[in-house]
């Protein structure tokens, strides 16, 4: 790792390196992960309706425009790395803002970044089949390390050492995977939507467009009121979390040119952007895939979008289309995908420790730039946390239990445009909300239905997350007496 240089005036230190057309690359490259080629067949399970599961899509869209609209006010009032931890600091104190840093470093960005690099492992495994969850490369103890797990940990590594080489190769990287992903989506859609029309799958979907139901065979119920609420609610988590990591730009606004115009502009033309190809890809797959199908099905048109093969609707998609291949087809288009958003986390997720230790409440190294203007020991620490959960195979379950979480952290962040709002009234603010205070309200009320519906319906996505950020309390309050009794050496 380069030499560490310890600046006097940190923030001063980064590079503005960043454009908008950067800014916004990250924005897309870091949502568009591999869950717009999965999450759709759980949403189908719950809704068993086409119609709405494009509603779901549509409205984890808006929600995801309109908080992306409300946070831009912050980042452009704020525009210092850590963005999202800097602004709850900021709007209540800073033990909100460490717990939200403790659990993005816990959980929510290493967590994703393991995940993210394990299906780029085992999307590899489609081209090379060498790496297979099957094939044990070694044991230690009681643990088993497959080929899958040893590949995760190298590309993060190698994406460790690239953004450890400065912001202008980050962002290289990332640009380049950035635009190969969307273009090649983009082309996936116009081949299944304008030059693609299956049309036995076309009738079955037309017949039960708004046709909400759950099971299947002589099981099937069908859903009316409350009830088609709450499995709305339910299918919503995986359009929301397809969607999520938007907000990793502001964790960058220290890098970003003119940050108070390029930060908002880039949430709102970045989620807009991704939130649109994703409604249409969607109608790509019902113009493909029927929506309903069987466990038991045979073939990838009787299986249908709710039982593809591993829930890769994706790979079901591009096999209708060209046969056999399309599964090598789309092995590759997730592989670009997956590095290209794992890049932009890894980028992103490392300021965020870099302001965090800037205030006592994270190892003072990660406070630190190296010779490259980065932080280097941020993005090593990320790096190593996020290797142990490819090895522990604890990732997906640890991201099951934030979604409540995450909800929480981005309702408490808008809430604080109001909390600012009367705390600073006089702060510059070169952009403000976008109908304020409509808007934002609207965003704090879907979120919090959404919520209430996961309360009550899958409570093991709720109360596991919530202890994860209770746990962070005895921490904050550690780390606090340890920084007062040793200052900066902890």
């Amino acid at each position: 790792m380069p030499d560490l240089i310890v600046p006097e005036a940190r923030e001063g230190l980064l590079k503005r390196s960043l454009s908008l057309f950067d800014s916004t690359a990250i924005v897309v490259g870091s949502m568009i992960g591999s869950g717009i080629f999965i999450v759709s067949a759980d949403m189908a399970r719950n809704l068993g309706s086409p119609g709405w599961v494009i509603i779901a899509w549509l409205l984890s869209g808006v929600m995801t425009v309109f908080a992306a609209l409300s946070y831009g006010e912050l980042a452009g009032m704020m525009p210092k790395a850590g963005g999202q931890y800097v602004y709850l600091r900021e709007a209540y104190n800073p033990l909100v803002g460490f717990l939200y840093g403790w659990t993005l470093f816990l959980v929510i960005q290493s967590g994703t970044i393991a995940a993210v690099a394990v299906a780029f492992a085992k999307f590899t495994g489609v081209l090379f089949p060498w790496f297979s969850d099957k094939n044990v490369v070694f044991y230690f103890l009681s643990l088993k390390f497959t080929s899958v797990q040893l590949l995760a940990i190298i590309t993060l590594i190698i994406q460790t050492i690239i953004n450890l080489n400065g912001i202008n190769t980050g962002k290289i990287v990332q640009n380049i995977f950035t635009f190969t992903k969307a273009l090649a989506l983009l082309g996936l859609i116009v081949i299944g939507v304008l030059f693609f029309r299956n049309v036995g799958a076309v009738h079955l979907n037309t017949k039960i467009f708004w046709d909400a139901a759950t099971g299947s065979g002589n099981g099937i119920v069908h859903l009316t009121g409350f009830a088609l609420i709450a499995a709305l609610g339910m299918a919503m988590v995986g359009s929301l979390f397809s969607s999520d990591a938007w907000n990793n730009i502001t964790f960058i606004a220290g890098e970003i040119k003119n940050p108070r115009k390029n930060i908002p502009l880039s949430l709102f033309l970045g989620t807009l952007s991704v939130c649109i190809l994703y409604i249409l890809a969607n109608f790509a797959y019902i113009n493909v895939l029927p929506l309903r199908g069987a466990i038991d099905g045979q073939n990838v048109m009787q299986k249908g979008i709710q039982y593809a093969a591993d829930d890769r609707v994706g790979t079901a998609f591009m096999q209708v289309l060209f046969g056999n291949s399309g599964s090598f087809i789309m092995a590759i288009l997730i592989m670009i995908s997956t590095f290209g958003c794992n890049n932009g986390l890894i980028l992103a997720g490392a300021r965020v420790y870099y302001s965090m230790a800037n205030d006592g409440l994270f190892f003072s190294s990660a406070g630190k730039l190296n010779r490259n203007k980065v932080p280097g020991f941020a993005l090593v620490v990320q790096c190593i946390w996020a290797s142990i959960l490819c090895l522990s195979g604890t990732y997906s379950n640890l991201l099951d239990y934030v979604v409540f979480t995450v909800l929480i952290f981005y309702i408490l962040t808008i809430i604080g445009i109001f909390i600012l709002r009367k705390k600073r009234p006089d702060a510059k603010r070169p952009y403000k909300a976008f109908g304020y205070p409509a808007v934002p309200v609207l965003y704090i009320t879907a979120a919090a239905v959404i919520m209430a519906i996961l309360l009550i319906y899958k409570p093991n996505y709720t109360w596991p997350g919530l202890l994860i950020v209770i746990a962070g309390l005895p921490v904050y309050f550690i780390w606090r007496k340890a920084e007062q009794s040793n200052p900066g050496g902890f």
